[in-house]
């Protein structure tokens, strides 16, 4: 086997840079994503007619179309509609953020729907305004519930990110395959990159079992 990692340490730093961007396209996208999530599922199960509509036809087209399609589509299409040359940073956390937002949505909406009915009358019973009912009681109940489900969220946004290659920003993948044509060798590079995203990837894992361990104790 014609394998040479002495080659490739030089570069480790390079590709190690790639880190910060990774991550920052992800918790830029989980964050953003969230809140576009939070205001997607309370417009579903709102009774605002059209409205309701427009945000399950949003998801509709967001989970049924590729997301390498909706990055390129951000990246290369915005120029040519807006006039607006977007970075390649700015394309990436656009497109992640719609898309995520879709699946979290319909997440937040589940564990909204989740919520005990016997909270819900109580709330209409003693008056409290629907806003106030949705911010105060329910809301933060379906987000408990669902905490083990953004974490994983989270660490699909993390794999899928690498993506952000296609339009060449400088995340794990990009750098790893600037070193592959620096130096003419695929496996080394890859490997690096590989094991770097496995590390990131069971860091948040552990995270999402102590959430879960820390969620039944409390319940």
């Amino acid at each position: 086997m014609n394998l040479d990692f002495a080659q490739i340490v030089p570069y480790i730093p390079f590709i190690l840079q790639g880190i910060k961007v990774t991550l920052l396209v992800t918790l830029l996208s989980v964050v953003l994503g969230f809140i576009w999530g939070s205001v997607l599922a309370l417009i579903k199960i709102s009774k605002f007619g059209p409205l309701n509509w427009l945000a399950i036809a949003y998801t509709s087209v967001f989970r049924g179309t590729p997301l390498i399609l909706q990055l390129t589509f951000v990246y290369f299409a915005t120029p040519q509609l807006t006039g607006y040359n977007i970075s390649q940073l700015e394309a990436a956390v656009l497109t992640f953020t719609l898309n995520s937002g879709a699946y979290i949505s319909e997440t937040i909406r589940g564990g909204i729907l989740a919520v005990d009915k016997g909270q819900w009358e109580a709330a209409k019973a003693l008056g409290v305004p629907y806003r106030r009912m949705m911010m105060d009681i329910i809301l933060p109940q379906g987000i408990k519930n669902i905490l083990p489900a953004l974490v994983n969220e989270t660490i699909a946004l993390l794999k899928e990110s690498a993506l952000v290659s296609t339009i060449g920003l400088a995340d794990i993948l990009q750098n790893a395959n600037v070193v592959k044509g620096a130096i003419f060798r695929y496996f080394e590079p890859y490997i690096i990159a590989g094991v770097l995203y496995y590390v990131m990837v069971m860091l948040l894992t552990w995270v999402a079992r102590v959430l879960e361990r820390r969620m039944r104790r409390s319940d």
